[in-house]
């Protein structure tokens, strides 16, 4: 079955889907990409998996970097999942590009390179925002771009962080 929920953040009203345990989605109400097919009639806010996540974004808008302990379940392909499990390597505070996550994406793969583009796709698509930190993937100048969740949050975020611009982290 799967469980929803909506929540109240410091940056407006988000949802939220769990499934066996797991977090499946959390996404802004009304960003691009917005999930689709969530069933109202499961809408169970006191599943287990909501009380951690109300918990955990309590603890990061209050200005900490919480450790999110239980598993997350994001569905899509095997190339938007490499892309996600890159995106959980960058430390709280710090941006990345999307032409560092493509090398890393590809290395070990043989066949032409993939290209920061496809890669952000895969970052624009990410399921679970926040606790998976699309939010810290940059243009290749630092740029605050391509966020679902609109460029505002995506900058409000970062300064929540207080996110170091002076060095782009190379994963």
């Amino acid at each position: 079955m799967i469980y929803t929920c909506s929540l109240d953040t410091p940056l407006g009203k988000g949802a939220a889907t769990a499934e066996n345990g797991s977090l499946t989605k959390f996404w802004f109400v009304g960003q691009k990409y917005c999930p689709i097919g969530v069933d109202a009639r499961a809408h169970t806010p006191e599943y287990p998996v909501f009380d951690s996540l109300r918990t955990w974004l309590a603890a990061y808008f209050g200005g900490e970097n919480p450790v999110w302990d239980l598993p997350l379940a994001p569905a899509g392909t095997p190339f938007q999942k490499a892309v996600w499990e890159i995106l959980l390597l960058i430390p709280y505070g710090k941006v990345t590009t999307y032409g560092t996550v493509a090398q890393r994406t590809a290395r070990g793969k043989s066949g032409s390179p993939l290209l920061a583009r496809a890669v952000g796709g895969a970052v624009g698509h990410n399921p679970i925002a926040v606790i998976i930190p699309c939010h810290r993937v940059v243009g290749s100048t630092g740029s605050l771009t391509g966020y679902a969740g609109g460029i505002d949050r995506k900058k409000a975020l970062l300064q929540l962080e207080q996110a170091d611009f002076g060095s782009i982290l190379r994963l």
